[in-house]
């Protein structure tokens, strides 16, 4: 082989490795954009906290409720776990801690680890009066 035909052999293994990668980041830029579901969820705003070692992402949970118990019993809660990725919305739940709120979502197939620790995505906030 010649120096030609290997520099040849080079940039098309080159360029099929870059064309592959591109795909790939364009898949997954597009799963993890994807609205799978939305919908509205109200309970008890009870932790919201920002996270993370290199990077920050908005966390919470909300309880919204379950199993009323009898006398002789504990009830049992569900805890919605959810992540923020915007600072306005953020800064309207922490202002929200300890009341009862209905937070919009959307979930996603799959996301990236800096955009939070779940699949659901709080994006408004509005206080429930009870």
């Amino acid at each position: 082989m010649d120096t030609n035909s290997i520099k040849s052999l080079l940039t098309k293994i080159f360029l099929w490795f870059a064309f592959i990668l591109i795909v790939i980041a364009v898949v997954a830029y597009f799963i993890s954009g994807y609205t799978y579901s939305e919908g509205n969820r109200a309970g008890l705003l009870i932790k919201f906290h920002k996270e993370g070692y290199f990077f920050k992402t908005y966390e919470g949970e909300l309880n919204i409720g379950g199993l009323q118990p009898s006398p002789e019993t504990v009830g049992v809660n569900l805890i919605w776990h959810f992540s923020v990725k915007d600072e306005a919305t953020a800064q309207q739940l922490k202002n929200c801690e300890g009341k009862y709120v209905s937070l919009h979502y959307h979930e996603v197939l799959k996301n990236f680890f800096w955009q939070g620790e779940t699949n659901y995505f709080v994006d408004g906030v509005e206080i429930v009066k009870r």
